[in-house]
């Protein structure tokens, strides 16, 4: 597949025919100075070194570079075929709370966007890895597919809020199961669900399902998000507004450290509380370093390949060669004619 990185620089083009316009305006303007000196066949004679073909080809040979000049800086690219890139990586699925209580604001800015903040880094350390996106609160859903184009799962972030999932609650097992289910056929890479949470009010069986995906080879980590003091939730967009409970107290979220341990002890992985630093994030990615890493395949499309070389190549010559092309006839050479016609026999001597 061809196309141009700049293609902007193609409107350059329209400089062509007005070049063109000027070189014909000038060689008119120039046969018209001659004919004030005489009988033009006279010139000629006055002039015999002088070569009007040696003019015009100067001119085309600029005209051809110009042109060429022009497609260069536009930069012409050859590629984007569909190939099969193999890098070694280990799987992970991320498991993340979008419940209200990540609202919370004891963790600056938010437990939410710390959350973010720190699945963003994350995702940077994991460019030869496979990795998917979980979302849940009530229920859980699938926000990314495992991919290994770790790209796309920065793009879901900002699109993450607790509005995402209509059914509240905090239903952590249910996240593990889907992302037991997620993971392809049993590979060699090793896997892991991480699930970042505060782990409030889970309504289902979180450490039962960490057991089953270690069974299953599939450790889970935890990143607690939060304080075990607790903090009231504020309300979307409003101010110095938080949600209260049936009986119109306010709700203190806290963050429930008890439960998240359970969970890591029992999937074979590690509990990490998360701060205002990022030691969190440093201790999780050097969790998954040690992970056995495996060849992982998937198709991707291959960078497009720059191809202004071979252009270049080609102006050169054209600039080269209009620069040791003379106006006038060489001297050396005026009696060497390739194409002469012999008058007598009346054929190419």
């Amino acid at each position: 597949m061809f196309r141009f990185a700049h293609p902007d620089y193609l409107y350059l083009l329209f400089l062509i025919p007005a070049l063109i316009l000027f070189f014909v305006l000038s060689n008119y303007r120039r046969r018209k100075q001659f004919e004030h000196f005489g009988n033009s066949q006279l010139i000629k004679q006055l002039m015999p070194d002088a070569s009007i073909a040696r003019y015009y080809v100067k001119f085309w040979l600029l005209l051809g570079a110009v042109t060429l000049m022009v497609f260069l800086i536009a930069g012409p690219q050859f590629g984007s075929k569909l190939e099969e890139v193999k890098k070694q990586g280990v799987e992970l699925m991320i498991a993340l709370d979008v419940s209200n209580s990540m609202l919370a604001e004891d963790i600056t800015p938010s437990r939410m966007e710390k959350s973010k903040q720190m699945l963003s880094k994350l995702i940077d350390e994991l460019r030869d890895d496979k990795v998917g996106l979980i979302v849940f609160a009530g229920d859980a859903f699938t926000q990314l597919p495992i991919t290994s184009d770790v790209n796309s799962a920065k793009l879901f972030l900002s699109s993450i809020s607790p509005g995402i999932v209509s059914t509240q609650g905090t239903a952590i097992g249910a996240a593990i199961d889907l992302g037991v289910r997620s993971f392809g056929p049993k590979a060699e890479a090793g896997r892991a669900i991480i699930v970042i949470t505060d782990g409030e009010n889970h309504e289902d069986d979180p450490v039962g399902s960490a057991k089953q995906a270690l069974e299953k080879g599939i450790k889970t980590h935890v990143i607690g998000i939060g304080s075990p003091q607790g903090t009231p939730i504020p309300v979307e967009n409003t101010s110095n507004s938080f949600r209260k409970d049936n009986t119109g107290n306010v709700v203190i979220s806290k963050l429930d450290e008890q439960t998240c341990q359970r969970i890591a002890e029992a999937g074979g992985g590690i509990y990490v509380r998360a701060d205002n630093s990022n030691s969190a994030l440093k201790i999780i990615t050097k969790e998954v370093n040690k992970m056995s890493k495996a060849e992982v395949g998937s198709k991707v499309y291959s960078e497009y390949e720059e191809q202004f070389q071979s252009i270049g190549w080609i102006v050169l010559a054209l600039l080269i060669a209009e620069f040791f092309v003379l106006e006038r006839k060489n001297r050396l050479f005026k009696n060497f004619r390739l194409f002469a016609i012999d008058k007598k026999k009346g054929g190419l001597l």
